[in-house]
């Protein structure tokens, strides 16, 4: 018989390690005789969980046992898929919610009331959260609503405060290092100078430990920097060096005096849009600078957030 029982969601986007988080949370509860129920999707569980229809129960609840997490930790990913439900802004709800039944703002509807029914009614007790910033920021909401939530941090941006680490910030910043050693040759035989743009939408730490470990300048959102100076030092290192070439890093919110960071598209349901290139805008600002004396040469951008090298 068991005495309690925990729910566990993921959100946002997928790094190495969630899988074996998730195998250790069920390991450790089992062990205290907690029964474990994973809930599918995110947030989204929570508000598009129908527990009066079987088939909306099983699509979006999933129990959670040692026989069926064994060998989770072998795979990528999440089980439990993610999104990136926002129940506190839902510009749409799904059919068997009435709008009536929730407060409104704009053109967004707060549907907290119905996560913390749908928790009463799973009979979770405690909520285990494994996020990033905007999936522990509702966790923090329904914290603040008298539901008991255990928050995870996880992601590469390493962004999440009152931690010392983030599942998957050691892996972005690994495969970012071996990225650019790789890169790195290739810049060299072509005398350019090779710009990366690594992830950090509001914080640099992916793009500073990488350029840390791979001994090269980078800019980061944290600091505005003065990009004739960043120029100078650039072509000063290409010149200075034997294979006539030179490496920076940029984190994706980097940005230098007189410089917007440019968005486009839709925002998503925690209101980020997408950030426009800063490596492109860079690569701009020095090949204005760099064709002047010899303009048979190019930039060359290579760029890593979050939708992989481009």
């Amino acid at each position: 018989m068991h005495s309690r029982r925990i729910g566990i969601l993921t959100g946002g986007g997928d790094v190495p390690g969630l899988n074996a988080v998730i195998k250790g949370a069920v390991y450790r509860a089992t062990e205290k005789n907690y029964e474990v129920v994973g809930i599918r999707r995110g947030w989204e569980g929570l508000t598009h969980v129908n527990l009066a229809e079987a088939a909306s129960r099983e699509h979006y609840i999933l129990p959670l046992t040692r026989e069926n997490t064994r060998i989770i930790d072998r795979f990528g990913g999440t089980i439990l898929h993610s999104t990136r439900t926002n129940p506190a802004k839902m510009h749409a709800l799904p059919e068997f919610l009435s709008p009536d039944c929730f407060p409104k703002t704009d053109d967004t509807w707060d549907v907290s009331s119905q996560v913390l029914k749908n928790l009463e009614g799973l009979g979770i007790d405690h909520l285990i959260a494994i996020g990033g910033d905007d999936t522990l920021s509702y966790a923090s909401c329904l914290d603040a609503l008298g539901a008991k939530v255990v928050a995870i941090p996880k992601t590469m941006d390493n962004d999440v405060r009152n931690t010392e680490y983030c599942i998957g910030f050691s892996t972005a910043i690994t495969r970012a290092t071996d990225a650019i050693g790789r890169q790195r040759t290739t810049v060299g035989s072509h005398e350019r100078i090779g710009i990366f743009r690594i992830f950090g939408r509001d914080a640099g730490h992916t793009a500073l430990y990488s350029a840390y470990v791979t001994s090269i300048r980078c800019c980061i959102p944290e600091y505005t920097v003065n990009v004739e100076k960043l120029i100078d030092l650039l072509l000063t290192e290409k010149r200075s060096t034997p294979s006539n070439y030179a490496l920076v890093v940029l984190s994706e919110g980097a940005k230098w005096e007189g410089y917007t960071v440019e968005e486009y598209g839709e925002p998503d349901a925690f209101g980020h849009r997408k950030k426009a290139s800063v490596g492109d805008s860079l690569a701009v600002e020095i090949r204005r600078w760099w064709t002047a004396a010899t303009p048979w040469r190019l930039c060359r951008t290579r760029s890593w957030a979050r939708g992989g090298w481009m």
